[in-house]
């Protein structure tokens, strides 16, 4: 194959061939340099070479490499085991202890293994001159063990261009005509030993589509398989177990709503062990054994499972799990929790007192089953739900236990280790969530999972010590393709991907996907997008989610979504063709669903204040959202069924409109918006509505006023002339307000209605307070708008810092002027964080003590300017922290100037993470939460806010300062105007 020209659209491109490697210089090259060992080059590539004895994954995943080197060169090279060819150029690869070869190359110097022996999935990489008699130079993969040496292998697969998505997202290979080493040495191992995923909430798309491609399970009596059970068989595990590898993890979950892995396909457990993937069960699924092998032979007859029922039948079923896989690499799930991850029915201390006994039977019979091999076997206890409290409550854990804590199923874990805890054997582990399905709202149709919140808590595992084992809920497992790839890379190297470099991952992921030429704009995109998803997950959204009248803040959601949605369009038609259908489902098309969904939301919403106003347009506002629910429906039933011929059906199954409660409604359907549409008379009549209030005349008997102006951030505002009839009228503005310009005087009304801006002139803004008259007049009738300005008086001090505007300031917090640390305590700025621009963390050493605000507080200033004096409310918006520390509230602390600091509780002590808490329920759905407090200024002017870190963990994301001006709104204020 030659190298491919393609064609934009008014230039022509030829794509570089280049190499792209996320978080690293890439030691593959495409043109030779010195020292460079030619991989493939001249329409040959070097053989591959390895021993017979080596494992077998590792021969599987060299068959692998094998492959993808004749996919991009169109030269695959040749597979030789045992006997070394007598040629210029090879690659050799092995495991240390298994491959002959690679301890001689160790034993005669060749090779240095020294950093990597007897490490846990260690790989070094090598060029070496010479390495036996009648080989000039060869290029070595050598591992400390199986999955180290598998790891060596797809990281080269990786960094020739072959994506690890190559199959579940249609990422492309582009074609090389030559591939160098680079000369030297690389080596790598992982901060977090194991790394998994848990295939759950499949259905209904995941289960859907492995029906329709596998068919299902063949009905059976032994073991007991009833008929009509989707096929989960070896053949879809052995591309999952596959992508797993070339991702560097290790650890699996498997689907477990209607299967049982080790019995719907018994060359499951067997292939998984081969692949080189540790097998698990669930956080509520002990010893190996599926809640569906439980169902399928004791449900008619027992029940569901219950431990004070029948503790010897859950024995022995348990003691069979143990026996069957005793010979494969597996993590055993511990405890009990009830049926279908329900709680057991209980006392507090009566299930503490059950549980502990169920884990000591357990270890009991992987003692008898095991033998020695017991007392290596891992084992993980998951925390989860009420797990945790009675785990808080003084449930013992045997130390050799992982103790495995939980996020709240919305992406904040709920406890760290404490010091102690750290010490524990067993060490520890989280358990993460993507998606979830439960209360107070399921999220199960998109990517919702910002990278920067992922870093934020799994950072916070790593400092803590929960670095055993981390596992992620993927749900539907397709769709969230870049944070599953950074959540294993970060577990992979936790020091390499920090707050300062969130974005940088994003862009390198992307130059991998799809070529240097759009990796900036695309990486923008996908940034984007999973914020403004992570801000307000789809599921969750209303009508009333985001404000029509303050801000102008719904408007500018959906024009955020419109803008990408458009560079997203024009970046697809530039893509060459093979790239597209990758582009589409990673980029495109989740842009393109969640704009509409937000557009038909906000459509939505104007229909409710148009209702309530008698606009003609209500009636267009509520045809524009069925025509968007209808889109919806299209554009869902596009990718099932045209994109990429229908190869990914059913993945656009998952319902996401016409949420009333936790569950996800069987059909989308638009019965949770009440459209209202009126009758309209033909008759013109002009309405005017305005910035700030729902209100509008001639529905309200009060003066119309528009919110105040000044020379700071309140320079626009706007009002809505609208027609109440059928028949079209002409509106005309006057003002003698010599200090406002207005955006179009005069126009035809039919039945768009009409935004006009007025906007100060600063030059023509009289000193001190001012006022004036607008009139609107049209369709026979005119109404008078009153307007006040704002100019300070001369002689004052020049205001600087942030100034108030209309009763408010607004700071972004990483728009401080000092950032005072104290030691290891600091800020640091974690971009992209948050609802609107980043966040400021407060991060200390493990388990320190609270800081105190003047001595230990690190402290963060913002300079201010108020015309208000006297009291003002401070609110600070945070990330959804919960108590990662046992037994201490999460404060922080505010003052002004050098006044002493007032303490806030942003997380009290025991927060109760529960549906039945409505302060947790709001603060997981709205992704923030609020703390505020009151502060006195004893004079307008000049000040200083300090923001105090007191415990460690929370994140500002913004500060408000509220004199009497704030609005509701969703986002916030925009940021108030700042002047040095």
């Amino acid at each position: 194959m030659q190298p491919r020209i393609w064609i934009l659209s008014l230039l022509i491109v030829v794509i570089p061939f280049k190499t792209f490697a996320i978080g690293k210089e890439t030691y593959i090259s495409t043109i030779p340099g010195k020292g460079a060992f030619a991989l493939s080059t001249k329409g040959k590539s070097a053989p591959l070479y390895v021993n017979s004895d080596d494992f077998p994954g590792v021969i599987r995943a060299l068959k692998d490499l094998k492959s993808d080197i004749g996919k991009v060169t169109n030269h695959e090279p040749d597979l030789i085991f045992d006997k070394v060819p007598r040629e210029g150029d090879i690659i050799i690869v092995g495991t240390i202890g298994k491959s002959a070869i690679i301890d001689q190359l160790a034993q005669s110097g060749k090779i240095d293994i020294s950093s990597i022996r007897n490490k846990w999935e260690h790989f070094i990489l090598q060029v070496v001159n010479n390495p036996l008699p009648g080989v000039a130079r060869a290029f070595v993969i050598a591992g400390s063990d199986k999955r180290g040496t598998i790891y060596g292998i797809y990281d080269v697969s990786e960094k020739i261009g072959v994506s690890p998505w190559y199959y579940w997202a249609d990422v492309p290979i582009m074609h090389k005509n030559s591939l160098y080493v680079k000369d030297g040495k690389y080596a790598e191992g992982p901060s977090v030993k194991y790394r998994g995923i848990f295939i759950n909430d499949e259905a209904p798309d995941l289960t859907s589509w492995v029906k329709s491609k596998f068919g299902t399970v063949k009905k059976s009596q032994n073991p007991p398989i009833r008929e009509g059970v989707p096929n989960y068989n070896h053949e879809f595990y052995a591309k999952v177990f596959e992508l797993l590898l070339r991702l560097k993890a290790n650890y699996l979950w498997p689907a477990m709503w209607s299967n049982a892995f080790n019995e719907d396909d018994p060359e499951n457990p067997r292939l998984a062990d081969e692949y080189g993937i540790v097998m698990g069960t669930s956080h509520q699924e002990p010893m190996l054994r599926s809640q569906q092998e439980w169902d399928r032979r004791y449900i008619r007859t027992l029940g569901n499972w219950n431990y004070k029922k029948h503790p010897d039948t859950l024995a022995e079923f348990w003691r069979g799990g143990i026996r069957r896989n005793k010979n494969f690499e597996s993590i055993i799930t511990m405890g009990l929790r009830g049926a279908n991850d329900s709680e057991i029915e209980g006392t507090l201390q009566e299930n503490i007192a059950m549980v502990e006994k169920i884990v000591k039977s357990q270890q009991q019979i992987i003692n008898e089953e095991l033998g020695a091999q017991a007392t290596t076997e891992p084992q993980v206890w998951c925390l989860y739900k009420e797990i945790m409290e009675y785990y808080n409550n003084g449930m013992r854990v045997p130390d050799n236990i992982t103790l495995l804590w939980a996020d709240d199923n919305w992406g904040n874990i709920r406890r760290l280790p404490d010091a102690a805890e750290r010490q524990r054997p067993g060490g520890a582990g989280v358990y993460y969530h993507f998606d979830y399905h439960g209360d107070p709202r399921s999220y199960e149709w998109i990517n919702t999972n910002p990278l920067a919140k992922i870093w934020d808590q799994m950072s916070l595992a790593k400092q803590y010590g929960a670095d055993r084992i981390w596992i992620v809920n993927v749900g539907h497992f397709r769709g969230y393709e870049l944070p599953l790839e950074y959540f294993m890379n970060l577990a992979w190297n936790t020091k390499k991907w920090t707050n300062n470099n969130i974005n940088e991952y994003t862009r390198l992921w992307a130059a991998r996907e799809f070529g240097a030429t759009y990796a900036n704009d695309i990486a923008d995109i996908l940034a984007k997008y999973t914020k403004y998803n992570g801000r307000r997950k789809p599921e969750s959204l209303t009508a009333s989610t985001y404000s029509l009248v303050n801000y102008n803040e719904a408007e500018n959601v959906v024009a955020d979504y419109a803008a990408i949605e458009a560079r997203a369009n024009v970046i697809y038609k530039n893509l060459p063709v093979e790239m597209r259908d990758a582009f589409y489902q990673i980029v495109l098309f989740p842009v393109t669903a969640c704009y509409q969904v937000n557009r038909m939301y906000l459509a939505a919403a104007k229909n409710k204040l148009y209702a309530s106003q008698h606009r003609a347009s209500t009636n267009v506002m509520a045809f524009q959202t069925r025509d968007l629910f209808r889109k919806d429906s299209t554009l869902m039933d596009y990718y099932n069924h045209t994109f990429a011929g229908g190869k990914w059906n059913h993945f656009m199954d998952e319902t996401h409109i016409g949420y009333t409660t936790w569950a996800p409604p069987k059909v989308n359907n638009l019965n949770a918006i009440k459209l209202t549409e009126l009758t309209v008379p033909d008759a013109a009549g002009m309405g005017v509505s305005m910035e700030g209030t729902e209100l509008s005349w001639p529905a309200t008997g009060t003066q119309l006023s528009l919110p105040a102006f000044d020379n700071y951030s309140n320079k626009a505002h706007y009002i809505e002339v609208f027609n109440r009839g059928k028949q079209a009228f002409k509106y005309h503005i006057t003002t003698g307000v010599p200090w406002v310009t207005v955006s179009e005087p005069s126009s035809d009304i039919g039945t768009d209605d009409k935004k006009v801006w007025f906007r100060v002139n600063p030059s023509k803004l009289p000193i001190g307070n001012s006022q004036g008259v607008i009139r609107i007049s049209g369709a026979g009738t005119k109404v008078d708008i009153k307007v006040t300005g704002f100019r300070p008086l001369p002689g004052r001090e020049v205001p600087k810092g942030f100034i108030e505007s209309g009763g408010v300031i607004a700071i972004e917090a990483e728009h401080f002027s000092k950032n005072i640390s104290n030691n290891e305590r600091q800020w640091i700025k974690v971009e992209d964080y948050g609802l609107t621009l980043s966040g400021m963390r407060a991060s200390a050493p493990a388990n320190e003590p609270a800081a105190t605000p003047l001595q230990t507080a690190p402290c963060l200033e913002y300079p201010i300017y108020l015309f208000s004096k006297d009291t003002a409310q401070i609110t600070l918006v945070t990330s959804p922290l919960l108590n990662i520390m046992p037994g201490r509230d999460i404060k922080i602390a505010v003052s002004v100037d050098e006044e002493q600091p007032v303490y806030v509780t942003n997380v009290p002590d025991k927060f109760k993470v529960h549906w039945s808490n409505p302060a947790w329920a709001q603060t997981v759905v709205n992704q923030a939460r609020q703390s505020s407090v009151k502060l006195r200024f004893k004079k307008p002017g000049r000040h200083t806010l300090k923001v105090w870190m007191i415990d460690p963990g929370v994140i500002v994301e913004k500060v408000i300062i509220n004199t009497g001006g704030l609005k509701s709104s969703y986002l916030g204020p925009n940021e108030s105007v700042s002047r040095n």
